[in-house]
């Protein structure tokens, strides 16, 4: 009886709460820095997560000392600069808002990514971490942000 009570108290708590966490997800929230010394970063500079591991990535555009639009990328190891160089290039492109500031060039070496989130808005996405273990890099290729706006994601057996 006493483990009956336990476990009615466990799942009501659960209720309470909205729902349960699958513990196999990494639920990851992503937003730019609210500080004035750093304005164009992420709010977090490494995340970690295990290879193959269910992610929900939500980048969260709120709070940032600049309010202007961020996206997404993660990226294959050591691909950080030459994604960079073509998200640079893309200040030449007329469509490169439309784009979205993802260069078509770039997409083999993108693992996954959000499309421009604007001021006070989110996106979420939901992806298989890599299988290989390693270090990331993500970056935001709004012109001009890439260079500041970066982090690691650290894959892990």
């Amino acid at each position: 009886m006493k483990h009956t009570c336990l476990l009615l108290t466990s799942i009501a708590s659960l209720a309470l709460t909205g729902f349960a966490q699958d513990a196999s997800v990494a639920v990851i929230e992503l937003k730019p820095s609210a500080n004035p010394a750093s304005p164009l970063s992420f709010e977090k500079t490494e995340l970690s997560v295990t290879a193959g591991q269910k992610v929900k990535l939500t980048l969260n555009n709120t709070g940032g000392v600049l309010p202007q639009p961020h996206n997404f990328l993660l990226l294959k190891p050591g691909k950080m600069d030459a994604v960079g160089a073509l998200a640079n290039a893309m200040l030449a492109d007329p469509q490169g808002m439309a784009k979205s500031y993802i260069p078509e060039a770039a997409k083999p070496d993108i693992v996954v990514n959000t499309k421009l989130v604007q001021p006070n808005q989110s996106e979420t996405i939901e992806f298989t971490a890599p299988a290989e273990a390693g270090d990331y890099p993500y970056i935001c290729t709004f012109p001009g942000h890439w260079m500041l706006m970066r982090g690691v994601m650290h894959v892990t057996k």
